[in-house]
């Protein structure tokens, strides 16, 4: 089954277009000396970095280092206590363009709807709340599910879908919001591998169309060998760039701590972490 037919069906979905209130030159996401403290401390510690069009990038960390947490600020979900955010040049407060995807657990599953109900759901920021769906907006929908394969199931409840096919379906609401970033919280985790490839497969579609994407990941690995740049963090920004710069054994021990072995091998350091469990709250 071939996922997506190539530019022409991003075409009819208006991914990479023009988009709107965006500022010319702009980074897609800047992200400036952003802290976040909550009662019980520090969530976030100056976090600052930058990134451009189509670019896929994994944020890796222990649990509890703050992923979750800042895929949040970034999304206007919670406010920094100080910093900046900007998406194409703008506060990401009503920012259309960011599609925020959250863990699995936080989505109540037994939840009264269906698989194009929830894609449908990507709509609401361009319709407003005022106004109904049209049918060239269910016919949008429809052409988004097709982009995942995930069609013939469109009228499933969504709590009969397999992991894959519920990541899926949050990827699709993605593409019916028209966002040009994605921001994924351990789309991956309890995914075998086909499920795994099958989501990769639409990334690498989506990011020959300059979407950007940001995963949140424990697979130290998958993230070496499939993305672009990694980003490693605790609390603060311990490394950003390349797998091979980042992940070198002194950051990861200093982003993991007693949490984590580093094994020598033939083929360089090879980091045993605690890649088996979520994030929790502010992860």
């Amino acid at each position: 089954m071939k996922l997506l037919e190539g530019p022409k069906t991003l075409r009819k979905l208006g991914v990479g277009g023009e988009a709107t209130h965006h500022q010319a030159g702009a980074p897609i996401l800047e992200v400036k000396g952003v802290s976040l403290r909550y009662e019980t401390g520090l969530a976030l510690d100056d976090v600052t970095f930058r990134l451009q069009a189509g670019e896929r990038v994994a944020v890796v960390g222990p649990n509890g280092a703050g992923k979750s947490t800042l895929f949040k600020v970034i999304a206007g979900v919670s406010a920094p206590t100080s910093g900046e955010v900007r998406v194409a040049g703008y506060k990401p407060g009503g920012h259309i363009c960011i599609a925020y995807l959250p863990q699995r657990s936080q989505v109540n599953w037994n939840f009264p709807v269906s698989v194009a109900d929830v894609v449908m759901m990507g709509r609401v920021g361009r319709l407003g709340t005022l106004h109904w769906p049209s049918g060239q907006d269910w016919s949008f929908v429809r052409t988004c599910l097709e982009a995942v394969g995930l069609e013939r199931l469109s009228g499933r409840q969504i709590s009969e879908l397999s992991g894959g096919q519920q990541q899926r379906m949050f990827i699709a609401r993605g593409l019916a919001q028209e966002a040009e970033l994605l921001l994924m919280d351990e789309p991956l985790n309890g995914l075998d591998v086909t499920s795994q490839q099958i989501i990769f497969q639409v990334l690498d579609e989506l990011r020959s169309k300059g979407v950007t994407v940001m995963i949140a990941t424990h697979d130290l690995d998958q993230a070496g060998e499939y993305f672009d740049r990694v980003m490693l963090l605790n609390r603060r920004l311990i490394g950003f760039g390349l797998p091979g710069e980042v992940f070198s054994a002194s950051r990861l021990m200093e982003a993991y701590g007693s949490h984590l072995r580093i094994v020598k091998a033939e083929e360089g350091f090879v980091a045993l972490g605690d890649s088996c469990c979520e994030d929790g709250e502010g992860g």
